[in-house]
């Protein structure tokens, strides 16, 4: 079946290649040329939008994840079966999704028909991602979600926790997202606001993909248009 991977951390990102990896290589990659973290489902309609093609299979498109998306099913591949955004250096939960180009490249793919999921990778600091630890855990949820049915205009949103090396393999859990906001604080110097909100810090309601993921357990959702 044909895959078409793509992320919003670009094409030379670590995460897509772990991506890449899950799939046993069998993926087109259509992705961002530079790093649009947190575009969210912005599209580009009133310019050229240039894509070079590294190769049969790897694109890389002047344009955001929803752009590579609409390109990706619309001009490069027929019949695509899935679009899987990610791997994301960072959570992408609860209201994290209308922020984030990670997830907008699958509710794009969603939009059209064709089913998607977003994996991301939540960042514990001061530990540092493992990527094959990411695609090992990934190849686990890929495996699953694949044989589930899914209804149409939706797409699954999946968060890998943060965990000390040599830890076991968490439990996916399938739960529900969040719907409180992320903390928001701003430092203040004269006219300047530099947003300074604690991500560790957000609500984790039990049973929300926050309190999930970051109780240690991948957290999977299932999102709609």
């Amino acid at each position: 079946m044909t895959l078409i991977l793509t992320n919003d951390d670009g094409i030379d990102a670590p995460g897509i290649q772990a991506l890449q990896k899950a799939v046993n290589g069998q993926g087109a990659i259509v992705a961002p040329k530079e790093h649009l973290s947190g575009c969210g489902h912005q599209v580009t309609t009133h310019r050229p939008i240039y894509v070079q093609c590294r190769s049969d299979f790897e694109y890389a498109v002047a344009g955001t994840p929803a752009d590579c998306t609409r390109i990706g099913i619309t001009q490069l591949f027929k019949n695509v079966k899935w679009v899987l955004s990610g791997i994301n250096a960072g959570g992408n939960m609860g209201v994290d999704v209308y922020i984030s180009g990670t997830v907008a490249a699958v509710r794009e793919a969603a939009m059209h028909g064709v089913p998607g999921i977003a994996i991301s990778q939540w960042i514990k600091r001061p530990l540092v991602i493992d990527w094959d630890v990411a695609a090992r855990w990934s190849i686990l949820v890929l495996a699953d979600l694949f044989d589930r049915p899914l209804p149409p205009g939706s797409f699954w949103n999946v968060n890998l926790p943060h965990l000390e090396p040599g830890s076991p393999d968490p439990d996916i859990v399938f739960c529900e997202p969040s719907i409180q906001p992320l903390p928001v604080s701003y430092r203040v110097e004269g006219n300047e606001y530099y947003y300074v909100g604690d991500y560790g810090k957000r609500d984790r309601t039990p049973g929300t993909d926050v309190d999930v993921c970051f109780s240690g357990h991948i957290a999977v959702t299932q999102l709609r248009v």
